[in-house]
C-alpha cells in the first residue's frame, strides 16, 4: 500500500468524454483516452511501474498537501505547504462539447501563492495500459510522446516568451519527462497536455490559459445553476450532481458507472471489475436523480440512449433477452473481458479486467428499471413516442413469456443462475408501469396479457420469496439469505412502507446486514457468488437504506444514518463503490450509482423532514 495512494485520495476531473484523477500528491495516475472505456494513458494507479503518471509536486521538501474544488465546478486545486513557501496545482479539463471528438486537453497550472517553491514535474505516459512503447521528441516548443501506430500526447507548455529560465526540461532514457519549475509568490505557469493534437506543441500565453480557465468555470457554474434543489445537504448533493455529469459522455448522453476500471472490492483480491460502461440499472436510476434536481436536458438525453437500445433489438434476442446489462458509451455491445497479466493490480490486487463478461448476463431487474425510468421521466413531460413505444411493446411481450426463469441477478454473480426475488419485484414494476403507460395514453398495448403477468409475479413473490422461518424476504427462492437489494421494495410500490411483511424484513436486514450504519449487500459466505473472499459494506446499498427507514416512518434513524454516511466520504464529498472494515473506500471510484443514490436519499429524506417540521 506505500506505494500506492488511498483510493479516497483522489480528486476527479473530466470534459464529458472521458476523465482523469488526481491525487492528493499532485500525481494523475489514471487517464484514458480518447473515452472513459479507452486504453489508459496515464495508469500507475493499477501498476506503479508500468502504468504511467503525470505528477507535480515540491522538490525534495517535507509538505502538507489539501485538496479542494473551486466552487460549484469540477476545477481542482491540489495545495502544497511547506517551511519555504505554499503553491498549488489547479487541474482542470476543457469541456468539449457534444461531438465526439479525439482532442481532449487536461490543463494543469502550478502557481506559487507564498515565498518560494521549486516544483518538479515528471511526465511519463503508458500507452494502452502500459503495453505500448513510445517515443519522445523534444523541442524548444514542446514535447510529444508517440507511439509507431499514432496514438501521441502532446505537452504544450504555459508560459511568457521572456521566463523561459522558468523550465528546464530533460528526456530520460525511461521516455519520461523531467523538468523542474522555480516560481515566486505571484507567478504561475504550467502546461497543456492534448490527446490527438492537431500539430506540433505551442507556447501558449498566459492569456490564453486564463481563457480556458474562466470558460471552463463559466460552464459548471452555469450549470450547476440549472439545479432546483435547495433542501438540506445542498452541497453534497450539488458535488453529487456535478460529479456524475463528469461521467457522462455527453455525445450520447448515456453515464458510465464509474470512470476507472479494476479497483479491488477486496485489497488482495479478484474482485476487480471494469465499471466504464453504461448499465441499464444504474443508467436508468440516473433518471430520477437528474429530475429530482430539475436537469431535464440530461434526463432527456439518457431517455433517447435507452430508447435506442430498447428499440434496436426489439424482437431479437438470445438467452438474454432484447436487452443487454451494459453496453459501451456509443451503445455498442461487444464488451469481451480480459486479463492483462503484465499489470499487478492496485496495491497488488490481480487480475486486472478489461471489458466485463457480466455484459452477457441474464438479469431480469432491468426491465423493470427501464420502464420504471421511462415512467418517470414521462410524467415529468418527457413523453414516449409512437416508435419507442412499439419497441417498449416488443420487450414486454418477451418479458412476458420469460419473467419465471432462473438468472444471474442485480448483483452479477457468477455461481449460476438463481430465482432471485428482486428480479421478480422489477419484472412486476416493469409490467405495473408500463400498464399505466398504456392506461394514461391511451395506447395499444397486450393489456390482459401484461396484467396476468403482473399478478403472477406479485404472487409468486409473496408465497415463494417470503420465508417464514427468517419472517423476511429472501435473496432467491432457495434460500434463506437476506439481500439489500429488496430495500426497493417499499420504494418502487410493490408493498406499502407500513406493510408488516416489509417491516418485518427491514427489521431483519437491520439485524442481518447492517454494521454501524453501514450496509452489505448480502453474505456471500452463506450465498456463495463464484468468487473467493469477502467485500466490503456497499454504499448504494447504505443510501437506499436511509430511503427505506424514511419512508417507513423511522426518520431519526434515517437521519443518523445518512449523517453518519456523510462522514465515510473522502475530502471532496466523493464515494466509491464499497466502504472497508477500516473506514476506507474500496472498489472503483467514483461510483455513479453511490452518488445517484446519495442524491435520492437526500430528496426523500428531506422532503419528509419538510412535511413534519
Amino acid at each position: 500500500m506505500d506505494d500506492y495512494p488511498l483510493i479516497e485520495n483522489h480528486g476527479l476531473i473530466g470534459d464529458l468524454q472521458t476523465a482523469a484523477l488526481v491525487t492528493t500528491g499532485g500525481s494523475i495516475d489514471w487517464f484514458c483516452a480518447p473515452r472513459f472505456d479507452s486504453p489508459s494513458v496515464f495508469g500507475s494507479l493499477l501498476d506503479k511501474d508500468r502504468g504511467g503518471h503525470c505528477t507535480v509536486r515540491p522538490l525534495h521538501q517535507t509538505y502538507a498537501t489539501k485538496q479542494l474544488y473551486l466552487p460549484d465546478t469540477a476545477v481542482l486545486i491540489t495545495r502544497f505547504m511547506t517551511q519555504a513557501g505554499a503553491g498549488e496545482v489547479i487541474d482542470f479539463m476543457a469541456v468539449t462539447g457534444t461531438s465526439v471528438t479525439e482532442r481532449h486537453r487536461l490543463v494543469r497550472m502550478v502557481r506559487c501563492v507564498r515565498g518560494r517553491m521549486i516544483f518538479e514535474v515528471v511526465v511519463q505516459p503508458g500507452f494502452d495500459y502500459g503495453r505500448k512503447r513510445h517515443a519522445i521528441n523534444l523541442s524548444e516548443h514542446g514535447v510529444v510522446f508517440a507511439c509507431e501506430d499514432g496514438a501521441s500526447l502532446t505537452v504544450h507548455p504555459i508560459r511568457e516568451p521572456d521566463d523561459v529560465r522558468l523550465l528546464d526540461a530533460v528526456a530520460d532514457r525511461q521516455d519520461a519527462l523531467h523538468f523542474t519549475l522555480t516560481l515566486e509568490a505571484g507567478q504561475e505557469r504550467g502546461a497543456v497536455l492534448e490527446w490527438g493534437a492537431e500539430g506540433p506543441p505551442r507556447e501558449l500565453r498566459l492569456a490564453e490559459y486564463r481563457q480556458l480557465f474562466d470558460d471552463t468555470v463559466a460552464y459548471w457554474r452555469s450549470w450547476l445553476r440549472h439545479s432546483t434543489y435547495t433542501g438540506r445537504w445542498r452541497e453534497a448533493v450539488e458535488r453529487s450532481a456535478i460529479t456524475l455529469k463528469l461521467m457522462t459522455f455527453a455525445p450520447t448522453g448515456a453515464v458510465v458507472a464509474a470512470p476507472t476500471a479494476s479497483l479491488p472490492e477486496q485489497l488482495g483480491g479478484e474482485r476487480n471489475w471494469d465499471y466504464r460502461f453504461t448499465w441499464i440499472r444504474d443508467a436508468s436510476f440516473s433518471v430520477y436523480a437528474l429530475l429530482g434536481l430539475g436537469f431535464t436536458d440530461e434526463a432527456r438525453a439518457f431517455i433517447r440512449w435507452l430508447a435506442d437500445r430498447v428499440a434496436e433489438r426489439a424482437g431479437k434476442h438470445g438467452d438474454t433477452g432484447p436487452l443487454n446489462v451494459m453496453y459501451a458509451v456509443d451503445g455498442s455491445s461487444e464488451l469481451d473481458e480480459v486479463v492483462l497479466p503484465h499489470l499487478e493490480g492496485y496495491a497488488g490486487s490481480a487480475p486486472v479486467r478489461i471489458g466485463n463478461g457480466a455484459a452477457t448476463q441474464l438479469q431480469l431487474d432491468i426491465y423493470g428499471e427501464a420502464l420504471d425510468s421511462i415512467h418517470f421521466a414521462h410524467r415529468h413531460g418527457l413523453r414516449v413516442d409512437h416508435r419507442g413505444w412499439g419497441a417498449l411493446r416488443t420487450n414486454l411481450d418477451w418479458l412476458a413469456g420469460h419473467w419465471d426463469q432462473a438468472e444471474e441477478g442485480l448483483w452479477e454473480t457468477r455461481g449460476g443462475r438463481k430465482d432471485f426475488t428482486y428480479g421478480r419485484v422489477m419484472s412486476w414494476v416493469a409490467f405495473d408501469r408500463a400498464l399505466r403507460l398504456a392506461e394514461s395514453n391511451g395506447r395499444p398495448a397486450e393489456a390482459e396479457r401484461w396484467r396476468r403477468a403482473r399478478d403472477a409475479c406479485y404472487e409468486q413473490v409473496m408465497s415463494r420469496g417470503w420465508h417464514e422461518g427468517r419472517r423476511a424476504f429472501v435473496q432467491h427462492y432457495a434460500s434463506d439469505v437476506l439481500d439489500a437489494s429488496l430495500l426497493r421494495m417499499a420504494t418502487v410500490g410493490f408493498l406499502t412502507p407500513d406493510d408488516p411483511w416489509w417491516s418485518s424484513t427491514l427489521n431483519a436486514m437491520e439485524e442481518e446486514l447492517v454494521s454501524d450504519s453501514l450496509v452489505y449487500r448480502y453474505n456471500p459466505e452463506a450465498s456463495p457468488d463464484g468468487l473467493r473472499g469477502s467485500e466490503g459494506t456497499f454504499s448504494l446499498c447504505t443510501f437506499m437504506y436511509v430511503d427505506a427507514l424514511a419512508r417507513a416512518g423511522r426518520t431519526d434513524k434515517a437521519r443518523l444514518v445518512f449523517e453518519k454516511m456523510m462522514g465515510y466520504a473522502n475530502h471532496l464529498g466523493l464515494y466509491s463503490e464499497e466502504i472497508a472494515p477500516t473506514g476506507r473506500q474500496l472498489g472503483n471510484f467514483p461510483q455513479a450509482f453511490t452518488h445517484l443514490a446519495l442524491i435520492d436519499a437526500a430528496i426523500t429524506l428531506n422532503a419528509i423532514l419538510d412535511r413534519a417540521s
